[in-house]
């Protein structure tokens, strides 16, 4: 989960419409399937797979992309991080259906 500042919705959806090639390229190589994010109101919710999560939140932290990224996604965003790994915190899951 992370969060839209206000008044920066319109920005946040832009930059991710012209999302960077070497950035889904850094996504890909650390191992994010399946990517989506969701926003409701200022709330984002990402989903994605993987095979290996730990492995994945190595990888995209030692991504020099993904810190660009971030440093230019900053201004526009809130990010709480999960202070264990360093990544954003994730939902539990409570149910899933097939």
């Amino acid at each position: 989960m992370l969060e839209v500042r206000p008044g920066y919705e319109e920005e946040y959806r832009k930059r991710h419409d012209e999302i960077w090639p070497e950035m889904t390229e850094a996504l890909r190589k650390a191992g994010f399937r399946n990517y989506n994010i969701f926003r409701h109101g200022l709330t984002l919710f990402g989903y994605f797979e993987c095979d290996d999560l730990p492995a994945l939140q190595r990888a995209i932290a030692a991504d020099p992309v993904n810190t660009r990224w971030g440093e230019w996604m900053g201004p526009i965003m809130k990010v709480e991080a999960d202070p264990a790994t360093g990544f954003p915190y994730l939902l539990p899951k409570q149910f899933h259906m097939d």
